[in-house]
This record gives structure tokens, sequence and C-alpha cells, in this order.
């Protein structure tokens, strides 16, 4: 089995798929309530979908990059604001925060050899 993709809910689809297009995917699918993009390594894709009705969502999408520190300073030159820049965490993972236009929280990682595996993996 493998994931196949994540659909976050929006309140103006320009706008995100402009944000998404900033941060270096690649948009597939563009109508005006449906949008679907490509991560720029490996085969992986999430969409965006349009919500008429005002939406919380609790979601946390992450996307993993080697070279996290040099990303985040490309994207803060583009005017990406960020909540947290690159930090290590008590996890064994380096990550930033960010949000979407409409508030979908995201974190830009990386985690290495411990995102699979870390010290505390369960044995099976």
């Amino acid at each position: 089995m493998n994931l196949n993709q994540v659909t976050l809910p929006v309140a103006n689809m320009t706008l995100a798929v402009t944000f998404y297009q900033q941060l270096g995917f690649t948009l597939i699918v563009d109508t005006p309530h449906y949008a679907r993009f490509e991560c720029p390594q490996g085969d992986s894709t999430f969409s965006l979908s349009l919500s008429e009705n005002s939406f919380e969502n609790g979601a946390i999408i992450y996307f993993e990059h080697e070279q996290l520190d040099q990303w985040v300073e490309e994207l803060v030159k583009k005017g990406i604001v960020f909540d947290q820049l690159p930090e290590d965490m008590s996890y064994l993972w380096r990550e930033a925060i960010l949000r979407d236009p409409s508030g979908n929280k995201i974190k830009l990682f990386w985690a290495g050899e411990n995102r699979l595996n870390p010290p505390w993996k369960v044995n099976r």
C-alpha cells in the first residue's frame, strides 16, 4: 500500500495555487474548485479543494527536503512568511513551520534516517 495524496481545503483557489507554486510544486490539475500538484521529488501528489464554507483544518502536511535550511532561505527571499524557521526538534527532526493562505499548517522538514528509523522505533 502507498499513500496516493492528501487533499487540503482552501478558501481562495487562486491564492492557494500561487502559494504552492512558490514553494516549488508542479501544478498538474487546475480547475476553479480543485487543483493537484506533483512534488518535485518522488511520485507523491497532493491536492486542494475549494471550500464554500468556513473551515478549520487540524491536519498538518509535511514536506521533506534534504537541503531544508537552503530551501527555507530561498522561500523567505520570495516573501514566504514562517511561524518557525528551521529548528532542531526533540524528536530528531529539523523543521520549519508555515501556513498557506487558507491557514493550513505546513511543516517543512528533514529527518534523514530518523524519519523511518528513530531510536524509539517499535521492533516487529
